[in-house]
């Protein structure tokens, strides 16, 4: 019978084979356990989770700034649709400047 491994798909083997390696290097630990198969999956669940906290540091040191370039982004689209607003409809009173703030409102929405 072929080993269950050699049946997986390349990238996924290679994966499976990078986080044994990984989990190998907590070998002294699980060894000690009563159920080391159970252990070396946690020690390679461990590996994993190492990953995906140093991930969301990144992701959480990054999304900042995309969040000023979004605020940036639709701020300069606000002026962008109010300036062509106000070349269409040329308010020349408070009530056709309030219709086109409302207008531009909207627009944003979109």
């Amino acid at each position: 019978m072929a080993d269950w491994k050699e049946l997986l798909e390349p990238k996924t083997k290679e994966v499976l084979k990078e986080l044994i390696e990984r989990a190998a290097y907590h070998r002294h630990a699980y060894s000690q356990a009563d159920d080391v198969k159970i252990a070396q999956l946690w020690a390679a669940i461990a590996e994993i989770s190492k990953d995906l906290k140093e991930i969301k540091e990144v992701l959480g040191k990054v999304e900042q700034p995309f969040k000023v370039i979004v605020e940036i982004g639709e701020a300069e689209k606000k002026k962008t649709i109010e300036k062509i607003i106000e070349e269409i409809i040329r308010p020349s009173d408070q009530a056709s400047q309030e219709a086109v703030k409302k207008l531009v409102d909207t627009l944003m929405k979109f």
